[in-house]
């Protein structure tokens, strides 16, 4: 499993807006036959303010590279760039413990 953490704050743009094109996106993953099942994305934010925190994970390195090649991906990556005012971090994540039941 390869694992991602995007980081970045809600600096340009409408929080409803930037709210359905997350939405947009996800539905785009689930719809595409070759991510669908190996693609899972978690989009969540700061209760108390405009930090967002994805987690995105693939089966395999294939799953990751096909996801980079989608155009559907490119053009939310860009959006990502210019709600966050360019300022994204995009960290790979390790798993060093988990329980039983992961929800």
């Amino acid at each position: 499993m390869k694992r991602f953490l995007i980081k970045y704050r809600l600096s340009n743009g409408q929080e409803e807006t930037w709210r359905q094109d997350i939405a947009r996106f996800i539905a785009a993953l689930d719809a595409d036959p070759a991510l669908a099942g190996k693609i899972t994305y978690r989009a969540m934010k700061n209760r108390d303010g405009a930090d967002y925190y994805h987690l995105a994970t693939a089966v395999d390195d294939e799953a990751a590279k096909a996801l980079g090649r989608a155009e559907f991906f490119k053009a939310y990556a860009e959006l990502t760039r210019r709600v966050s005012g360019g300022e994204v971090e995009v960290l790979p994540l390790e798993v060093v413990g988990e329980t039983a039941t992961v929800a």
